[in-house]
């Protein structure tokens, strides 16, 4: 393995392993209205279809779409968390409004 695919690798397993602990923390606010309790279900539902589509591309190979992916899971988390439609406390994990 070149130097190149081992760094792209670990920078897959660290952003996967991030974004498992991500959604394993993550909670939705008290007192959301229907609507926005539908929003959030969304957004949780974007960033679980990305997770599990990145962990599809890591097991194909395709380590630049499973580093996109794991991306744009933890991006949805962040959506929700910046919206206020989420709670989070871990300003290491998460981009606190």
């Amino acid at each position: 393995m070149t130097d190149c695919c081992s760094t792209g690798k670990s920078k897959v397993d660290k952003y996967e392993k991030l974004t498992a602990r991500a959604l394993k923390e993550i909670k939705f606010k008290n007192n959301l209205t229907e609507k926005e309790k539908a929003i959030a279900d969304d957004f949780m539902s974007m960033a679980k279809n990305y997770y599990s589509d990145a962990v599809h591309f890591k097991e194909k190979g395709d380590l630049l779409t499973a580093l996109a992916a794991f991306s744009y899971a933890h991006a949805w988390l962040d959506a929700g968390v910046r919206a206020r439609l989420f709670d989070a406390e871990d300003d290491q994990l998460f981009t606190l409004p």
